[in-house]
């Protein structure tokens, strides 16, 4: 092992399958773009999808259960290593998981051939396999507190498993759909808070004196909590005063904890203000909801503002850092990389401002899935080198660039 180990680090070339991060930050960045890029000539009836699922239903399903599971599973391979201190998946068993993902997506493609119960059982066995994968890392070093991560992936897998009977039986799956979304949400809330405060804090040690971000403490736990609670009174019935009270409360107290990262002070580092700019748009999602539930606004507008801006803008955010950290490459935003983050952070303006001016929304939906796709697909080209045929360091990825989950 420790002979293999020596030359995977030392070898130049081709090591997709050498860690977690590489297929699957690459084949979720492709695919991320991809999808939208097919969407919206469905959305407008331009293109007939050959899939079981109504044209919006297939939308929501591949964002929240196609593109979003790579990513998650890309960052937990990344990740367990450094909590465990095992040895990363790689290899075979990467490739499986890799070969169950694309199956997936293929099966929910076409599941107008298949039927819907074999598409379901293909898709849903990818976050089932990563979820037991990643529950035998931690399982074995004995890192339990980890667990709770694992625990809501394999909620995810619940969720996804509903959302294809839901949709069966109903026609939509308006119910999981919420049920997914706010899986998503609770965890970037948790990993958020976490990796946001650790890397600034990093960050702020070597420049002039000022505000620090306050560590992961009990106000965080309870911010958690309160989004946790929100965000389950919002999947049993998005509308109504207590729905929109506990999230109104939720989204002030999220904001008050990112307030506590000192984000402020990052500008200068825009490899770590995206994380804050990213993280940001959970409260706003929160405040939308809330808006939603007292019948201000579409409900569509905290959906986007989750979804395209809260896990969009992170997903990235997670993603460079990780590539570049664990590439043995320095912590930079290259200029092609904070092109990537501006045209997201547009993509998730554009997209909740769609539905809030209803008169332009057209418009903003062609702009919001343009910038989503020349981001994504941008991030996967110019990460290419990353991924495909890169030197590992030796050393392992600086500090900064680990992805502690510890509290």
């Amino acid at each position: 092992m420790k002979i293999e180990m020596s030359l995977l680090r030392n070898a130049q070339g081709f090591a997709f399958l050498s860690y977690g991060f590489r297929p699957f930050f690459f084949g979720g960045a492709i695919y991320a773009g991809l999808a939208v890029a097919i969407w919206i000539p469905a959305y407008f009836g331009e293109l007939t999808l050959h899939t079981t699922f109504a044209p919006l239903d297939w939308h929501i399903h591949e964002m929240l259960f196609g593109f979003l599971p790579a990513v998650i599973a890309g960052f937990l391979l990344t990740a367990i290593p450094n909590w465990t201190g095992r040895p990363p998946v790689r290899g075979n068993l990467l490739l499986l998981m890799v070969v169950v993902w694309v199956l997936g997506r293929v099966a929910v493609a076409c599941s107008g051939e298949v039927g819907w119960r074999a598409a379901m059982l293909a898709d849903a066995s990818f976050l089932l396999l990563a979820g037991a994968v990643a529950a035998r890392e931690v399982l074995a070093a004995r890192n339990f507190r980890n667990m709770r991560v694992v625990a809501l992936v394999l909620l995810l897998f619940a969720c996804n498993i509903a959302f294809h009977v839901e949709a069966h039986v109903h026609g939509a799956a308006d119910y999981s759909m919420r049920a997914g979304v706010a899986v998503i949400i609770i965890l970037v809330s948790v990993i958020a808070g976490r990796i946001v405060p650790a890397f600034t804090r990093i960050w702020l040690m070597r420049q002039p004196q000022g505000a620090m971000p306050v560590p992961f403490s009990r106000f965080d736990g309870i911010a958690v909590l309160l989004g946790a609670l929100a965000l389950a009174a919002w999947v049993v019935r998005p509308e109504g005063m207590l729905t929109g009270g506990l999230c109104l409360i939720a989204g002030l107290f999220h904001v008050a904890r990112l307030v506590r990262w000192a984000g402020y002070r990052t500008f200068a580092n825009r490899i770590l203000v995206i994380l804050h700019i990213g993280y940001a748009f959970v409260p706003l999602g929160f405040l939308l909801a809330a808006a939603s539930a007292l019948e201000f606004v579409s409900v569509s507008a905290a959906i986007h503002a989750w979804m395209v801006g809260g896990a969009g803008i992170m997903t990235l955010a997670v993603m460079s850092r990780a590539s570049l950290g664990h590439s043995g490459r320095p912590l930079v935003a290259s200029a092609a990389t904070q092109a990537v983050y501006a045209l997201v952070i547009a993509a998730a303006f554009a997209r909740v401002a769609a539905v809030l001016v209803p008169a332009w929304g057209n418009g903003l939906i062609y702009v919001a899935a343009a910038c989503w796709i020349l981001s994504f697909l941008g991030f996967a080209l110019s990460y290419a080198p990353a991924f495909l045929a890169i030197r590992l360091d030796e050393r392992g990825p600086p500090p900064q660039a680990s992805m502690p989950i510890r509290h």
